[in-house]
């Protein structure tokens, strides 16, 4: 009995080692996303990311081996937690390009510069491949009660547009390149979904009329 009782308190100790373990890992995947929201990726330094998460360079490096298993475990956690962010009902357009501001408000200038530094980092790669997938089936899933209704080769020709109309470049050329607010940046990516659907209905209305 004495044995047993006295071996109880390992899988607590061992359990509370783990949690320490990942809030550490948390920090840093936290302090390396902020860095990247703000810097260049070859600005990023492990020091500075260290540093912003309360650890030694030893730490980071024993727990993601540099920089770039760092960007691979952070693209792991990355991706999937803005696919949630970008949810709404399908068919709702008004929310679908709002939570989509919230998003490039957050990260654009982020993706913009990664975009730029993508030929000369190769892990940068599988990040923005991730990133243009995700954007690609998430358009698919708002706009399905349009896309549904086209036969399939105007159903990705029309696809295609919705992907370019709400592409990350629209978001930079309106808000840096014109200074426009993001109200008038959602309007006029708004226009252009609205230009599509238009577009998308009337090939639909034609298929109806000549079937």
């Amino acid at each position: 009995m004495k044995s047993s009782r006295a071996k109880s308190p390992r899988p607590y100790r061992q359990t509370s080692r783990a949690d320490a373990a990942e809030e550490t890992a948390r920090q840093i995947l936290d302090a390396f996303g902020d860095s990247m929201r703000r810097q260049w990726f070859d600005e990023v330094t492990l020091e500075e990311v260290a540093e912003r998460a309360g650890v030694n360079v030893r730490t980071v490096i024993r727990r993601f081996g540099g920089k770039d298993g760092l960007l691979e475990a952070f693209v792991d956690d990355f991706i999937p937690s803005i696919a949630i962010d970008r949810t709404t009902p399908p068919g709702d357009v008004v929310a679908a390009i709002d939570r989509l501001m919230d998003v490039y408000e957050t990260w654009g200038d982020s993706v913009i510069r990664n975009l730029a530094q993508e030929p000369r980092h190769a892990p940068l790669k599988r990040l923005l491949d991730l990133g243009r997938e995700r954007h690609r089936n998430i358009t698919a899933e708002t706009y399905a009660p349009w896309l549904g209704r086209l036969a399939p080769p105007e159903r990705e020709r029309t696809l295609d547009a919705l992907v370019a109309a709400t592409d990350v470049y629209v978001w930079k050329l309106a808000r840096r390149d014109m200074a426009r607010s993001r109200a008038e940046t959602a309007r006029m990516m708004r226009l252009l979904v609205d230009a599509v659907l238009k577009q998308a209905s009337a090939i639909q209305g034609k298929g109806s009329s000549s079937a």
